[in-house]
């Protein structure tokens, strides 16, 4: 058997393969792929379908020179073995090692750090702009102009910046080449037969004759009026349009070329190598159709359970934390029990998702309405615009989108959801550190994002009973609401006091003279175990719960800042604008003493990835850094008071 992968350092070491051998690299990339991702968790139908693209793209290209932008990232496993990291592949998700996704800080063959759908057209048209601009200022005639790739999938191309990407392309008829990576497994059996009949129509020679048999029809018809020339230019569109798949990249101002078999090497370099070499004078689109878990029949067959694999046991033997825990329900969870309780008694209440119905917890929610979930794709702008309107036209709508794609959404929750003061419902699923994703899908920014905004009310539970009151609250509501959770399990024990929600009002679920800590959702239950560490020491803590970062609750803060000897406040989002931030404003409004109080969240910089306990306690938000904030704080409290 041979042992190809091994001697394979970098693309240098790739093209120097016979192409009969390729077939054999890609298997073992792809044995390499599902040993590791089996290990550590990972996207693995996605990699595996790209396999065979990624050699070939990497043997025909210099991507020391050209440029190769994967749209997500999520599939750029191979692309990270072939380039000249294959041994730290072995360290893929855990904390200090590779990340899952392209990263500019990791290798030179990464032009982008990315992790959000629908971008890289975009990125890669600048870049191609920008590469082209410098080889003009360098005045070097000789210099080669740069190739530029970006692989986007059938789902990501259909989100409006994609669009808007290949508009601008088309018009500035920049040499960029999109390869759309089809792989939706629903339609392979039916439609792709039919793209390939199409595109043995579009480059064959019969295509040619239709054109000109009607051009010479016409060409013979004499003194043609102005109506009968338009009726030519119509037919001859419509028999483009007939015959030619991909028309519609045409009429953006792409050449279309495709579809082709995305597991065959003889296609693949055939046509990656003719395209590479056309001088077109405007953008091109290879629609290349792959399947999704390619090499192995389960991902194959269930790509969408094998998108993200979490690993079954940790590297000292433990249960991983991504790895869902038999009667531990998540959130998630919790949150799709409730919304689908919700419907049932409430006709008018309806569900809007952004290509995430499975991972917003909305899939008993579709079996049992149907006709009441509307999951747009992967165009959240649409997803909340699309919400103002149901809102307006008198429905109870729940946007449920996880916080780091919200944020996407920026323009339509102001403009048409809070100018328009409609009482939509965000779900904001993984409100927090996410793990081994990392900073491309940390939720840490909702907090700020959304605090700002006029009338929102922003609320986060404790644990899963209130997680419940408050949705069942916020249905009563004639404002927008947003409800953030984490990724994570709900806790063993109920954390929340058991009373109802009410606007702007806290519970204190700890009593204790030495010090307040004022946690926000998640953080509730690190503060009581912070509160426990403690108590060993002989120190007293007062816990509240927050419930809401707008509107605060003014005056359990006014009065814990005035009378205990210090407020620590503690939340799972960014510092900068977050809800310890409301405070401090807070205070300053009313004139009150700041000095006692101490914030702490995730601190101004990017977080990376890794296991979500380890990254709390690496920035101080598990117990023991909560406990040792509040300790140092209760120490300078009391050398304060003793001078």
């Amino acid at each position: 058997m041979e042992d190809l992968l091994n001697a394979v350092n970098g693309p240098e070491d790739l093209k120097k393969l016979e192409t009969s051998q390729l077939p054999t690299l890609a298997r073992e990339v792809r044995t390499l792929i599902r040993e590791v991702v089996a290990r550590n968790g990972g996207h693995l139908a996605s990699s595996l379908g790209v396999v065979e693209l990624t050699v070939a793209l990497h043997y025909l290209y210099d991507f020391r020179s050209d440029r190769l932008l994967w749209d997500v990232g999520h599939q750029s496993y191979a692309h990270k073995i072939l380039t000249g990291r294959r041994e730290r592949f072995q360290t893929l998700r855990l904390i200090r090692g590779m990340s899952g996704f392209p990263n500019r800080e990791e290798s030179p063959f990464d032009p982008f750090t990315v992790g959000h759908s629908g971008t890289s057209i975009s990125t890669a048209l600048g870049l191609l702009m920008g590469m082209e601009r410098m080889n003009d200022l360098a005045e070097d005639d000789d210099r080669d102009l740069p190739h530029v790739v970006a692989v986007i999938g059938d789902a990501s191309i259909a989100s409006g910046i994609a669009f808007e990407a290949m508009n601008h392309a088309g018009d500035l008829k920049k040499q960029l080449l999109v390869i759309l990576n089809d792989n939706r497994m629903a339609i392979s059996g039916t439609v792709g037969a039919l793209s390939k009949h199409l595109n043995r129509i579009r480059t064959s020679s019969r295509y040619n004759e239709i054109k000109r048999e009607v051009r010479h029809f016409f060409d013979a018809v004499p003194l043609l009026g102005p109506r009968l020339e338009h009726a030519a230019e119509r037919i001859k569109d419509l028999i483009r349009h007939s015959v030619v798949p991909g028309w519609i990249f045409e009429e953006l101002g792409f050449r279309y070329f495709g579809p082709i078999n995305g597991h065959d090497f003889d296609d693949l370099l055939a046509s990656l190598g003719d395209i590479r070499k056309l001088e077109t004078g405007q953008p091109i689109l290879l629609h290349v159709l792959t399947r999704k878990g390619q090499g192995d029949d389960a991902a194959a067959e269930d790509p969408s359970r094998f998108h993200g694999v979490s690993p079954a046991i940790t590297p000292d033997g433990k249960t991983s934390e991504e790895t869902p825990v038999e009667n531990k329900p998540s959130y998630t969870k919790v949150f799709a029990r409730v919304i689908t309780d919700l419907a049932w008694a409430e006709p008018k209440l309806c569900a809007v998702t952004a290509a995430m119905p499975d991972g917003t917890g909305l899939t008993d929610f579709a079996v049992n309405f149907p006709e009441r979930l509307h999951d747009v794709g992967i165009c959240e702008q649409h997803a909340v615009a699309l919400a103002g309107g149901l809102a307006a036209g008198g429905l109870r709508v729940v946007v449920a989108i996880y916080s780091t794609f919200l944020q996407r959404a920026y323009d339509q929750i102001f403009h048409d959801v809070c100018l328009q003061k409609l009482p939509v419902i965000f779900a904001v699923d993984r409100g927090g550190l996410v793990g081994s994703d990392g900073p491309t899908h940390h939720g840490v920014f909702d907090i700020g994002y959304l605090r700002h905004l006029p009338g929102m009310v922003l609320m986060a539970p404790s644990d899963a009973a209130d997680l419940e009151r408050m949705f069942r609250f916020a249905m009563t509501l004639e404002v927008p609401s947003a409800i953030r959770y984490p990724r994570a399990a709900v806790p063993d024990e109920t954390v929340s006091a058991d009373v109802p929600v009410v606007l702007g009002e806290s519970t204190r679920v700890a009593d204790g003279p030495d010090g307040t800590v004022i946690a926000y959702g998640s953080m509730v239950v690190e503060a009581l175990g912070a509160r426990r560490i403690l108590s060993t020491e002989g120190i007293a803590l007062r816990v509240i719960d927050a419930r809401f970062a707008k509107p605060l609750d003014a005056e359990t803060i006014l009065r814990e800042v005035s009378t205990s000897p210090f407020v620590l406040t503690v939340e799972e989002g960014c510092v900068a604008g977050g809800f310890g931030a409301g405070v401090l404003e807070l205070l300053s409004v009313h004139g009150a003493d700041a000095t006692k109080v101490h914030v702490a969240g995730i601190p101004d910089r990017f977080i990376t990835h890794g296991p979500r306990s380890e990254l709390l306690g690496q920035i101080g938000l598990d117990a023991v850094g909560i406990a040792r904030t509040a300790k140092a704080c209760h120490d300078a409290a009391a050398r304060g008071s003793s001078s």
